[in-house]
């Protein structure tokens, strides 16, 4: 079981003692993902959609960096700020899964890092 690290620009790198993914037997396996602009540092403005929207993206460029595509996402974990926020933050995600959407749960969360809105993780597969 080898293990592969995914690094790439079009995420916000890494702030701590973890990777922007891990690839292993077939998996990709996101960290959570905020709305941090790549490359800056700074969160997106704007309210969940927008927060929502630039997380995703994110979620969008360690993926399509370790080889797969959001179309081959299994799973997803959208952590929420604020429950309330669920049908505006889903408006969005339904942009980004047309068809055939993955599992996914959604919770609330007391805390998140930057005090950000919104955290999303995925599972993917890889091509084929």
């Amino acid at each position: 079981m080898g293990k592969k690290i995914v690094e790439t620009d079009k995420a916000p790198g890494a702030v701590g003692p973890y990777s922007q993914a891990t690839i292993v037997n077939g998996f990709v396996y996101t960290a959570g993902q905020i709305p941090l602009i790549p490359g800056t540092k700074t969160i997106v403005e704007g309210d969940i959609q927008a927060q929502a929207r630039q997380a995703l993206e994110n979620v969008k460029g360690v993926v399509e960096a370790a080889g797969s595509t959001l179309a081959h996402v299994v799973k997803t974990t959208v952590f929420l700020k604020d429950m309330d926020d669920f049908a505006r933050m889903n408006e969005v995600y339904a942009e980004f899964f047309t068809e055939n959407p993955p599992a996914r749960s959604a919770v609330e969360v007391a805390r998140l890092p930057l005090d950000v809105m919104i955290e999303i993780e995925a599972i993917a597969v890889l091509k084929d």
